[in-house]
């Protein structure tokens, strides 16, 4: 007898077929929602990427601080300067006066040195008056009579007062020198000082006769700039008035 294979019946394969149908409906949706749902959380937990420009220009537009900029000496320079209420010709006329005939050799504005401060005596012919405070400026000027002598005066840079005299050590061929010098400048400090203020702007800070290597007599003149804090020596030619040499100090 031949075996004969039983179909099953249609309503049955099309339950069948509606149940796999359903499976891989839901299947695909849970797929669809589990990638849906990994997108979104990528999304809020990845940070945002930094536009390489955007870095670039934060980083150009910064500037340093400008007592980052600023060396020591630009430093002391910009404290200094401002406190200074004589300019140096005043201090010059001041200093020139307390010795009979004399002339400026020498005179530089800086800080009251620690020894004046710590004077606390009474008046005295060297220290007729009381020194600035400590850190404030003065003009300390050199002032040689005829002979070659030179004396020690200082200048409170705020009041315009001499508050120390002496006279400075010296053996007999300093003085002579000294001497020679004064006879052969026929240029005065305040000729070369408009000499060397014409060529480069700012506030003298120093001014003194003296010779460079090759032997000739100047004036150097120290200009400091108010822009930058840079000194500026102008070497001024101390019998005819011609500017020999500049040299910027950036330091």
């Amino acid at each position: 007898m031949s075996s004969v294979r039983r179909l099953p019946p249609l309503r049955s394969m099309a339950v069948i077929c509606a149940l796999g149908s359903s499976v891989l409906l839901m299947t695909g949706c849970t797929n669809a929602d589990t990638t849906r749902s990994s997108v979104a959380e990528a999304a809020q937990t990845t940070p945002p990427t930094t536009s390489p420009t955007n870095t670039a220009t934060a980083t150009d537009t910064a500037s340093p601080s400008p007592s980052e900029t600023l060396t020591d000496d630009q430093a002391e320079r910009q404290a200094l300067v401002p406190k200074a209420k004589v300019t140096w010709d005043k201090a010059a006329d001041t200093a020139v006066k307390e010795v009979p005939e004399g002339k400026l050799v020498d005179l530089e504005l800086k800080p009251t040195s620690a020894e004046a401060t710590a004077s606390t005596g009474s008046p005295s012919p060297s220290m007729p008056n009381p020194a600035p405070s400590q850190g404030a400026p003065e003009w300390e000027a050199k002032v040689a009579a005829p002979d070659g002598t030179v004396h020690r005066i200082d200048v409170d840079a705020v009041s315009g007062e001499v508050f120390r005299t002496q006279v400075e050590d010296q053996d007999a061929d300093d003085k002579q020198q000294i001497a020679d010098r004064l006879k052969k400048a026929t240029q005065t400090p305040e000729q070369a000082v408009k000499v060397a203020t014409d060529k480069t702007k700012g506030t003298v800070t120093g001014v003194e006769l003296d010779e460079n290597d090759d032997q000739q007599l100047l004036w150097g003149v120290d200009v400091v700039s108010t822009d930058n804090w840079n000194k500026t020596t102008v070497d001024v030619d101390a019998t005819n008035g011609k500017i020999l040499r500049e040299h910027v100090d950036r330091d």
